[in-house]
């Protein structure tokens, strides 16, 4: 399984999990489904992705990256791992 962010055409960003990311990529970039989120924003790039073993896992993990702020996922994207612990408290400060 695999969790993907794609990063969309109005600077957005879709976090999805898949079993097949070729074929899922294709279908976003297709458009196939026009309820889905990327749909009407298009074309979209892949900018992260991470394999699980375990189904479960893999959706715990979208689940959690669909809560982060922008900031937060884009320290993941980018790879500043460092930043996730500081970028988490920053959303616990109101």
């Amino acid at each position: 399984m695999f969790v993907y962010i794609l990063e969309c055409a109005d600077d957005s960003f879709y976090t999805g999990v898949t079993n097949n990311l070729d074929l899922r990529l294709k279908q976003h970039e297709a458009g196939i489904n026009r309820d889905s989120y990327t749909y009407s924003r298009r074309p979209v790039k892949l900018v992260f992705h991470q394999m699980f073993n375990s189904p479960l896992q893999a959706f715990d993990f979208e689940t959690k990256i669909k809560k982060w702020s922008r900031s937060k996922k884009k320290a993941l994207i980018t790879e500043h791992y460092h930043k996730l612990p500081s970028l988490a408290k920053k959303n616990f400060k109101k």
